[in-house]
């Protein structure tokens, strides 16, 4: 109990400071929030999504999963899209992974851990996809960083693919999927390349986004 009360009393310092700096900043904060973004982000403790980003509460709005998997059968994940196009219109969906994560290497190993093995077989599609890829890298390190990258691209489109964001495009409301990866070694963000804002535009910077995760390789072969 003594590590909850810890917590409480963070709790304590973290709104005592806040005030401080801002008097007005819970009141205007409790009558709405107005996030120009949706985050879709792995579960990992090591990732916090506003922090990285610089952003304050309020300014972000964020989802959550172990690996960032989108899945046409979440209505968890659909729910938090939904919401976020249509009520609060946001204007970017932004899919952020992160390198080391351990959701991807269990993933690729086909480590057996119970119940958590089904939701990561979506990343196992992901890694059957680019099986000729993968499959030539030499090192357990690459692998993971590769299929790290590649399992954001794959979400992005998986978002893109979405009757919500399609329909939220067919009225021309302003909105664009994004495909980020945060580094743990250094606390940097890196642009996989991948920004889409238009059903008609996905193929192509589909196609842009993985051939600059390895251009020798994927110089000359089609995607």
């Amino acid at each position: 109990m003594s590590d909850l009360k810890q917590l409480l009393e963070n709790n304590r310092n973290w709104s005592a400071s806040i005030k401080e700096k801002d008097p007005d900043f819970f009141p205007s904060l409790s009558k709405q929030q107005g996030p120009k973004y949706l985050w879709i982000g792995c579960s990992d403790s090591r990732v916090p999504a506003n922090e990285i980003v610089g952003l304050l509460p309020g300014e972000l709005f964020v989802h959550r999963n172990v690996a960032n998997v989108v899945v046409h059968t979440d209505l968890n994940c659909l729910s938090v899209i939904q919401y976020a196009i249509d009520v609060l219109k946001v204007e970017h969906i932004i899919v952020c992974g992160h390198y080391g994560c351990g959701g991807v290497s269990s993933a690729t190993r086909e480590d057996e851990l119970g119940l958590i093995d089904n939701w990561l077989r979506h990343v196992n599609d992901v890694q059957i996809r680019h099986s000729a890829y993968i499959n030539q890298l030499e090192n357990e390190s690459d692998v993971n960083k590769r299929m790290c990258e590649l399992n954001v691209i794959e979400q992005v489109v998986n978002v893109c693919k979405t009757s919500l964001v399609g329909e939220a495009w067919s009225r021309n409301q302003n909105l664009s999927i994004h495909g980020w990866i945060y580094s743990l070694e250094d606390g940097l963000v890196k642009d996989l390349g991948i920004s889409v804002n238009s059903k008609n535009k996905l193929k192509s910077t589909y196609d842009n986004s993985i051939r600059n995760i390895d251009p020798k390789y994927y110089a000359h072969k089609d995607i």
